[in-house]
């Protein structure tokens, strides 16, 4: 693992260069643009704010249901950006995986950054919403570089394993968005995780992403530490996820080139 991951390093420059590619390749021909790394969470957030406000009460501790949905959104948006471009980049791009050799993970982790990067646009948004909802920043948010840390971790782990599962089996295009959509009413995107029974709550919080967005919540609107033995197991999960998915992906990279 070491070994690979050293390699990897001495092939950062091409990391950045795949990932401005992916970004320019993302938007190209788009008359929105970057925009769109906004509009997304931007019109789920209104979507959310009109059922969820007038027509279903959702307990929000006195939070705006706008702000209090689109923060989760945020990180919602970027693991979907990440999973679904991030699965099939290698059988996308099956020329380069064919004819020339640099570490195929790479392609599966430029889309990741590059997902972050649209993640870093859309939260412009919600400084705007702090500003506008007269929300005082904490010191509390010197813990978000770590929650990004840690779901990047979860994501390269499942991009990782799901890109190359991918290139032996096709199906796992079309269970990705499935998975996707059951994965977001398992995770407090549109509630909080309070709603759950108190009975479930340690069950349903070894879903990292649960942990991860009621995290955001806390430093970001209500200028709190973050529950830090829920925190330490989402690491501990993201960090088995990623180990496992990364040996799977290095394990099976050499019948690539073979059957794409």
């Amino acid at each position: 693992m070491i070994t690979h991951l050293k390699v990897l390093y001495t092939y950062r420059e091409l990391l950045w260069i795949w990932t401005w590619r992916n970004v320019k390749v993302r938007y190209k021909q788009s008359l929105l643009g970057g925009g769109w790394a906004i509009l997304q969470p931007l019109s789920l957030m209104v979507l959310f704010s009109i059922v969820f406000t007038y027509f279903v009460r959702i307990p929000t501790d006195g939070v705006p249901y706008p702000i209090f949905s689109y923060i989760a959104l945020l990180p919602w948006s970027f693991l979907v950006a990440s999973i679904s471009f991030g699965v099939p980049s290698l059988v996308q791009n099956l020329n380069l995986v064919t004819k020339i050799y640099f570490p195929r993970e790479i392609l599966p982790a430029a889309v990741i950054v590059a997902s972050l990067i649209d993640f870093l646009v859309a939260s412009l948004v919600l400084i705007g919403m702090m500003i506008f909802y007269q929300i005082q920043p904490s010191i509390t948010l010197l813990v978000v570089p770590l929650l990004l840390g840690i779901q990047i971790l979860l994501l390269l782990g499942i991009v990782l394993f799901a890109a190359a599962m991918n290139v032996f089996y096709r199906d796992i295009g079309f269970v990705v968005p499935l998975a996707i959509q059951l994965w977001m009413y398992a995770t407090p995107v549109i509630y909080p995780a309070k709603a759950v029974p108190e009975r479930f709550r340690d069950l349903y919080m070894l879903n990292p992403m649960a942990i991860l967005i009621e995290a955001f919540r806390a430093v970001a609107l209500q200028g709190i530490w973050p529950h830090w033995g829920y925190l330490g197991l989402a690491f501990g999960i993201s960090t088995i996820v990623f180990l496992s998915g990364y040996f799977y992906f290095k394990r099976v990279e050499w019948q690539f080139a073979d059957i794409i």
